[in-house]
Order: structure tokens, then C-alpha cells, then sequence
């Protein structure tokens, strides 16, 4: 095999002459003069949209960083011309070693993207000898293509899941779709608003709509009100975690009034008490310390306020517990025990759940949860905090379609290695 052959394999392209390979005398660095070959320059394409355009001018001399040559760092240069694309104007030609407007080789692009699903940014930047940012920017570029170039993703979605997570400090979320069927993401966008779900649902199309059966969300009215809109046929699943989240948050209310009372009557050490049981009420009964058990027997004897409270609590987690439509019952006997319970938080959250009675009865029919898509944020959150942070919110966005929109690849140079 040649030299120059040598040096186009080993940079993983197709399609390229090299002309001439200098090496630097002082610093590390290796320069590879290139062109396409002749059947590549017969058909001058736009570098945008690879559609044939008549050539517009003879360009000037550009660079590309290649994968490293052992300790050397290697660059492509080649003369790249312009063309006149009926489209897009006057654009540099595409060529076949690199994607329009990079500054890096496809392969060098790949084997970014391929560390970036288990790396974070600051270890790729210092294997590869790039820039922090730059690992975004190749990302962004990466993921933009494959977007095109996977096929539809969204075909074949019946069951989706919808929430939000945040990564950023000032209330800045993202939006997440799941396919519960088969794991993958099918959407993340920045923002949790009607916006955002609409744009999902508008890139999903209304035929695809249409064929949507079951739709899992926590109780935002922002996710309700676009799905029966959008996909009025699917049953929404309103997530029990959060339903559960809500008792929980109707018992601390009126653990702070039992202590506000206690307090504002002199009675100091009722007062103590009830403030250090916040945890003893939370606990599942199960997960309860000998400590805990004590103080929750302490409450049933002196606050059946309070402990009131809690059985509706935990009575309402019994609920969701593994079974079948006919909790739904048992959801019914529960509106009328706190709806008659005398407190007013959880009076208030009769009237919320029975408002979402049918959401809720859908999840305990069709035993379908927010749980995949909660397990997907985690994920989403562990590769924020692995990157340490993002230039901006594509950079963040590819990297997290990277890791869990099922594009995965192998190794660049694997495949080529494999049929030598």
C-alpha cells in the first residue's frame, strides 16, 4: 500500500487524493495536502445541501483538524472552491472529508460524539487537544445531521410520557418526551410551557397524533389542556407519585397549623414535638425508626387532628398499590372520607383530585406511570453535572439526544478496521 493511501486511511475518509504530507521540524505537527478525487471534483456540490452546483470561483486555501497521528497533531488543507447554488448563493464547495462550516474532519467529529456518551466535556477536551466549547459545537453539528439521517423517529409512538427537568439555576427547565414502549427520547426543547408541548406535538404531526392511545403526566394544566387538544382520543395517565406528592404537601399544611396553634396557645413542648415530626409523618411505616414509631404514637394520642392527617396520607398511597381497576373504588371511598375530614387542605385536595378523577382512574386502569420518563431525567441531570455545565442550551440538547435517543455508533475507524 502507499504512503498516500496510508495517510487516507488512517485519517478515515473516502474519496481523497493526498498530494503532499509535511511534518513541522520544531513543534508537532503534521500538515496533509488533499483534494477529492476526480470523480468528486467532476460534480462540484453546495456544501449545504449537496445538490449539484456550477462552480463560482477557485476559493482559497482552508484547514481541517484530523484525528491525532500519535503525538502529532494533524491538519487536512486542501484549495476549496465556491459554487453558485440556485438555493443558497455563493457557498463553499462540499468536500468529502468534512461537513460545511467545520473546522474538523467527519471522523474527528465522530470520535467527539462517540466519547461524549460516556465522558464528560473536560476529560474529550484534553484527550483530543480541543477546546472546552468546542466539544458543544461538534455536537451540535453531529447531532443535526443524524437527525436527518436516522430515519423517523417518531414513527410507531403509541404511549408517551411528558415532564419537565431543570438544569439551570433562575427556573430554566426543559421538556421531555418518552416513547414508553421503547425508552427512547423523543423530544427535549428548552422552556415548560403550552409552547412547548405544542411544538412537540407539531413535529409529531397530526396523523401521528391521532394514533397516540396513552399519554403519562404529572398534574401540570400546561401538559393537560395541549394534550386534549392535540390527542383528545389518548388516555391521559396523571402520574400517581405526584397525586401522592400532593397528600404529602396537604399533611405538612396541616402539621403547621397544629404547630402554629400549639404555639401561639404557650404550649412549648407540643409545639417542639410536633416540629421534629416531620420526618416520622413522611416515612412510609415500613421505613419508620424505633424513634419515629414513638412519636407517631405520641401524635395519635394527643393530635387526632394530625393524625388524622396522616392516615388520609397513607391511605391514599394504599391506593396506588399494585392492583387493577377496581382501586378506583377505593379512590372513591377516599374523596368522601376527605372531603368530610374537617381539614381544610385536604378538603381542597379532594376537590383537585376528584377534578382529575379520570386521569387518575386511566393511570390505575392502564397501570402506566411518569416512572420511565423520572429515570430518564435522572440520566438527563448526571450528564449536566457530568459536563460541567453548557455553553448553550443546543450544546446540551444534543448531548443529551446523543446519550438517550438511541444513536448509538461504534468506534470511527472500527468498521474500516474490521474490513482490512
Amino acid at each position: 500500500m502507499s504512503g498516500t493511501k496510508v495517510e487516507v486511511r488512517a485519517a478515515g475518509i473516502e474519496r481523497t487524493v493526498v498530494e503532499e504530507v509535511r511534518v513541522h521540524p520544531i513543534d508537532p505537527v503534521k500538515v496533509v495536502s488533499v483534494r477529492p478525487d476526480r470523480r468528486w471534483q467532476r460534480r462540484p456540490r453546495c456544501g449545504v445541501c449537496r445538490e449539484r452546483a456550477p462552480l463560482y470561483d477557485r476559493g482559497r486555501r482552508r484547514r481541517w483538524r484530523s484525528l491525532d497521528d500519535g503525538l502529532l497533531t494533524v491538519f487536512l488543507e486542501a484549495d476549496l472552491p465556491r459554487v453558485s447554488c440556485p438555493g443558497h448563493g455563493v457557498v463553499i464547495a462540499a468536500v468529502p472529508w468534512a461537513r460545511h462550516g467545520a473546522g474538523h474532519t467527519i471522523p474527528f467529529d465522530e470520535t467527539v460524539a462517540w466519547f461524549a456518551a460516556g465522558a464528560s466535556k473536560k476529560l474529550i477536551a484534553q484527550l483530543l487537544r480541543i477546546n472546552w466549547h468546542t466539544v458543544g459545537s461538534v455536537l451540535e453539528r453531529v447531532m443535526a445531521e443524524r437527525d436527518g439521517q436516522d430515519g423517523d423517529r417518531l414513527a410507531g409512538v403509541t404511549r408517551i410520557g411528558i415532564d419537565e427537568v431543570s438544569f439551570a439555576k433562575g427556573q430554566r427547565y426543559l421538556t421531555v418526551v418518552v416513547d414508553h414502549d421503547s425508552g427512547r427520547l423523543l423530544y427535549v426543547a428548552e422552556g415548560r410551557s403550552k409552547a412547548t408541548v405544542h411544538g412537540f406535538f407539531d413535529l409529531l404531526g397530526q396523523t401521528r397524533c391521532d394514533e397516540l392511545t396513552h399519554v403519562s403526566a404529572d398534574g401540570a394544566e400546561w401538559i393537560a389542556a395541549v394534550v386534549a387538544e392535540r390527542a383528545g382520543q389518548a388516555a391521559l395517565c396523571l402520574d400517581p407519585f405526584h397525586v401522592v406528592k400532593w397528600a404529602g404537601d396537604a399533611l405538612d399544611e396541616v402539621r403547621r397549623q397544629v404547630w402554629n396553634a400549639a404555639r401561639r396557645a404557650g404550649m412549648k413542648e407540643t409545639a417542639r414535638q410536633l416540629k421534629d415530626s416531620r420526618y416520622a409523618l413522611w416515612k412510609n411505616p415500613q421505613n419508620l425508626t424505633e424513634k419515629q414509631e414513638l412519636k407517631l404514637s405520641l401524635i395519635q394520642e394527643t393530635n387526632k387532628p394530625l393524625y388524622r392527617a396522616y392516615l388520609l396520607k397513607e391511605q391514599l398511597r394504599a391506593v396506588f398499590a399494585p392492583g387493577g381497576p377496581e382501586r378506583v373504588h377505593l379512590l372513591d371511598a377516599w374523596l368522601r372520607w376527605a372531603s368530610r375530614s374537617r381539614l381544610a387542605p385536604f378538603v381542597k385536595l379532594a376537590r383537585t383530585i376528584r377534578a382529575r378523577r379520570t386521569d387518575i382512574a386511566n393511570a390505575l386502569a392502564f397501570k402506566l406511570t411518569n416512572a420511565r420518563v423520572e429515570a430518564l431525567n435522572t440520566r438527563i441531570r448526571l450528564i449536566i453535572r457530568r459536563a460541567y455545565g453548557f455553553r448553550s442550551v443546543q450544546a446540551l440538547r444534543a448531548m443529551i439526544l446523543l446519550c438517550l435517543a438511541g444513536y448509538a455508533r461504534p468506534l470511527p475507524g472500527r468498521a474500516l478496521a474490521e474490513t482490512a
